[in-house]
């Protein structure tokens, strides 16, 4: 589930903690909290993958191998335990360290807008932004997290610029 699920008005106040999951059963693990009454958060991004050929957009975790858990104060963590995908509750000093509320929103929040690309250099590309709609250009490398460095002919002159990656799709 990619939507925070936020604390029932009226339940026990408490804090959101990290748990890490067994490889690759985060996803599995937030669906067993879930059916166990837990509010989780796991943020998800859409990843763009080359499959048979083709391009497709999959969900898949920011962070894989965790995900945020909402304990009420007093609640009961025995169950986290035995959980299916459940591996452990992050802690220091063997004492799990809460979360801001505030922190899980806004990881949230900011992987709805995430999507990952996964481009080759030499890759052919579209542009998006405004003033470069439908322009084809050539993927160079990425330049940081969120960017790409692409090349573009313009003036039949080879120009290397820097655009976000939001605004860049294949071809």
């Amino acid at each position: 589930m990619d939507i925070t699920t936020a604390p029932k008005p009226g339940s026990k106040q408490g804090d959101w903690y990290l748990v890490q999951c067994k490889p690759r059963q985060d996803e599995r693990a937030e669906q067993n909290l879930v059916r166990q009454g837990y509010s989780c958060s796991r943020p998800v991004c859409r990843r763009e993958r080359l499959v048979r050929g083709k391009c497709q957009f999959i969900q898949e975790s920011l962070f894989p191998g965790y995900l945020f858990i909402h304990m009420p104060d007093g609640a009961n963590w025995a169950p986290l335990r035995s959980s299916r995908g459940v591996t452990r509750v992050v802690a220091f000093g063997g004492q799990p360290l809460p979360v801001s509320q505030k922190l899980v929103e806004q990881l949230q929040a900011r992987a709805q807008t995430c999507i990952i690309s996964t481009f080759n250099p030499g890759d052919k590309v579209s542009l998006l932004e405004e003033g470069y709609a439908g322009l084809e250009s050539i993927f160079m490398a990425m330049d940081g997290e969120e960017r790409v460095i692409l090349l573009i002919n313009l003036m039949n002159r080879q120009q290397q610029i820097s655009m976000p990656l939001a605004s860049v799709v294949s071809r």
